[in-house]
C-alpha cells in the first residue's frame, strides 16, 4: 500500500496530467485536493486526448475511484459539461464522488475576477477569468457557498439571494456592471444540484476508509510550486496552495497518511502569464522548444513562455515539497538541440544566490548562471528504457538530479502513455537513487 502526492515542481504544466494517469493505473483512489477549472491535465490515450479540468485523471480506469475533495472549487456548470464530453467518449463517471464540502464558483466570482483583471491595467495577475480567486476568497470571509448548501434547496435561495445582492453592489457601483438575477442564478443552480447529488458524499470520511483499508490513494494538485499562494512567486501566484502539504488539507487527511511525494518538472521551464521568469527565452530557441512542445495552457489556449530549466527552482522545489522522486517530462522536446543549458544558480545584486529568494523584486532582478551540457541529435521518443537513450541524454538527466538531490523516477518522452520510460514505480517500487548522479 501506499499514499503518493503528486505535484508541479515548476509553474504548472508540467505534465502532470500524463504521470497522474499513469501512476492511476496503480491506483485504487485517485483524490484532486485544490485549484478550479482554472487548470487543466491534458492525458493522450490511444491517440485520443482527453482535457480533464475538474475531474481527476483517474477516471479514465474505470474500477478507480475519483474524489473531488474539499479543498477544491467547482463550477457546476463546467463539471457537468465535463461529465457529459467524457460520457459521449464512453467514459463513465459513476465512480466520481465529490466533496459536500467544496465550494461553489457562482457567476458572480467569474464576472468579478475578469473585472477586477480588467481594472489592475499593467498590475495585471494574469488570471484565467474562471472566478477561482473570487470563489477563494469569498471562502476565506466565510461567505461562501458550498456544495452542501447546494443541496438543499431553500438553504441555497436563502444564502444566494443575500450574496447577489451584496455582489450586485459591487458590480454596479465598482465596476459600473449590470446587476445579476438572483432569482434565474438560482433555478439554474437548482438544476445542476439535482444531477450533482449522487456524487455528493462526506469525502474526508471516505479517504480515511480507503486509508484503513489500506488501499492506494494518489493526490493530485493543480497548477505548480511556484503558483502556491504562500511559497510561491507572490502575487503571480493561483489562489490555493499546490504544494504537498496541501494535499493534507485539502483531502482532510493527516500528514503520517502519506508515503511518498513526487514532483513533476519538464526537461525545461514553461510559465503562463506574468510575472518574473529567469531563464526565459526570447530568441529561436525558445520558440522552437514552444512550437515541438506544443506549449498551449489546456484550460485557457495561452501561449507558454519557455526557457532553460531552472535548478534554484527545481531545489526549492524539493524542499518545499518534501520529494522524493522526480518524473521528467518533454526530454524529447530537447532532442534537436546542440547544445542545452541549466541555470544552476543567479546572480542577485553581484551577488551569486543559489537558493530561491522570497522577495519578488529580488527574483526579477536574478540572472541565470549557466552550466552548458551537449544535445543528443536524435530522437528519444521511441526509447523504451534507459540504456536505449543517447549517452548525452543519460548525462542531461544525471545532471538534473545531482543538481536537485533527487532521483528520477519517471522519464516522459511523449504525449501518449507507450512514450515512457518508468524507472521506478513510486506506488509499488522500493525508493532507489536511480539516475542520481
Amino acid at each position: 500500500m501506499a499514499n503518493v502526492i503528486v505535484i508541479g515542481a515548476q509553474w504548472g504544466d508540467e505534465g502532470k496530467g500524463k504521470i497522474t494517469d499513469l501512476l492511476s493505473r496503480s491506483a485504487d483512489v485517485v483524490v484532486r485536493y485544490q485549484g478550479g477549472n482554472n487548470a487543466g491535465h491534458t492525458v493522450v490515450v490511444n491517440d485520443r486526448t482527453f482535457k480533464l479540468h475538474l475531474i481527476p485523471s483517474g477516471i479514465l480506469y474505470p474500477k478507480t475511484e475519483c474524489i473531488i475533495a474539499s479543498g477544491t472549487v467547482i463550477d457546476p456548470k463546467v463539471l457537468l459539461e465535463e461529465v457529459d464530453r467524457l460520457k459521449d467518449l464512453g467514459i463513465s463517471t459513476d465512480n466520481l464522488f465529490i466533496a459536500e464540502t467544496a465550494h461553489v464558483t457562482m457567476p458572480y466570482h467569474r464576472v468579478l475576477d475578469r473585472a477586477s483583471e480588467d481594472q489592475r491595467a499593467e498590475h495585471k495577475i494574469g488570471t484565467t477569468g474562471r472566478g477561482i480567486g473570487p470563489t477563494y476568497a469569498d471562502k476565506s470571509e466565510r461567505v461562501g457557498i458550498r456544495i452542501i448548501d447546494l443541496m438543499d434547496e431553500k438553504r441555497i435561495a436563502k444564502k444566494l439571494r443575500w450574496a447577489i445582492e451584496q455582489k450586485n453592489i459591487v458590480l454596479q457601483k465598482l465596476y459600473n456592471l449590470e446587476p445579476l438575477d438572483a432569482e434565474a442564478i438560482i433555478a439554474e443552480y437548482r438544476g445542476y444540484a439535482d444531477r450533482l447529488r449522487p456524487h455528493v458524499v462526506d469525502a474526508s470520511l471516505k479517504i480515511d476508509a480507503a486509508i484503513r483499508e489500506r488501499r492506494n490513494i494518489l493526490f493530485e494538485g493543480a497548477q505548480g510550486t511556484l503558483l502556491d499562494l504562500d511559497h510561491g512567486t507572490y502575487p503571480y501566484v493561483t489562489s490555493s496552495n499546490p504544494v504537498a502539504g496541501g494535499a493534507c488539507i485539502g483531502a482532510g487527511v493527516g500528514p503520517t497518511s502519506i508515503d511518498r511525494v513526487i514532483g513533476v518538472a519538464k526537461a525545461y521551464t514553461t510559465r503562463v502569464g506574468e510575472g518574473p521568469f529567469p531563464t526565459e527565452l526570447h530568441d529561436d530557441i525558445g520558440n522552437q522548444i514552444g512550437e515541438r512542445g506544443a506549449e498551449f495552457g489546456t484550460t485557457t489556449g495561452r501561449k507558454r513562455r519557455c526557457g532553460w530549466f531552472d535548478g534554484v527552482i527545481g531545489r526549492y522545489a524539493v524542499r518545499i515539497n518534501g520529494l522524493d522522486c522526480l518524473a521528467v517530462t518533454k526530454l524529447d522536446v530537447l532532442d534537436d538541440l546542440e547544445e542545452i543549458k541549466v541555470c544552476i544558480a543567479y546572480e542577485l545584486d553581484g551577488q551569486v544566490v543559489r537558493d530561491f529568494p522570497s522577495d519578488a523584486r529580488a527574483f526579477a532582478r536574478a540572472i541565470p548562471i549557466y552550466e552548458t551540457l551537449p544535445g543528443w541529435r536524435q530522437s528519444t521518443s521511441e526509447c523504451k528504457t534507459v540504456e536505449e537513450l543517447p549517452s548525452e541524454a543519460k548525462d542531461y538527466l544525471k545532471f538534473l538530479a545531482d543538481l536537485t538531490g533527487t532521483p528520477i523516477a519517471i522519464i516522459s518522452l511523449g504525449a501518449s502513455r507507450g512514450q515512457t520510460i518508468i524507472v521506478e514505480d513510486p506506488i509499488h517500487g522500493p525508493k532507489r537513487g536511480l539516475l542520481k548522479a
